[in-house]
């Protein structure tokens, strides 16, 4: 029985940046679902909860700051790791979303290869390609 591929939930209100890392992160086998907005992914995390999740933090309503704490603070999700993306490049934001549960922090712009290999790190995974 083949392996199940590992799965990615990439939340980001800009459907260019998802776009993009879900072709990419399907390329390099995973399945991969997409949210465009903090509810959404609580909603998703909820009922089918991923490997891992690639979060924005610049989102409209509800920011990927709040979505990781309410990701973190629920019995069901706090296991998932979880990459922040971000515009703010600062190693004091780096810091804070640190300090505040996430894995890892990813600065854009990005290198689609870089995004790959931070994600399976998280999961403890070989750099395919």
């Amino acid at each position: 029985m083949p392996e199940r591929p590992p799965s990615i939930l990439i939340v980001d209100d800009e459907d260019d940046v998802v776009g993009l890392l879900q072709l990419v992160f399907e390329t390099n086998g995973f399945a991969a679902r997409t949210a465009s907005n903090g509810k959404a992914a609580v909603a998703m995390a909820y009922e089918d909860p991923p490997d891992v999740i690639l979060l924005d933090v610049m989102m409209p309503e509800m920011d990927g700051w709040q979505v990781l704490k309410v990701l973190k603070g629920d019995d069901r999700t706090r296991h998932i790791p979880v990459a922040m993306l971000s515009a703010r490049a600062e190693r004091r934001d780096k810091m804070i979303g640190l300090q505040e549960g996430a894995e890892a922090y990813i600065a854009k712009p990005f290198s689609p290869a870089e995004v790959v290999r931070e994600v399976q790190s998280l999961l403890g995974r070989p750099a395919s390609g």
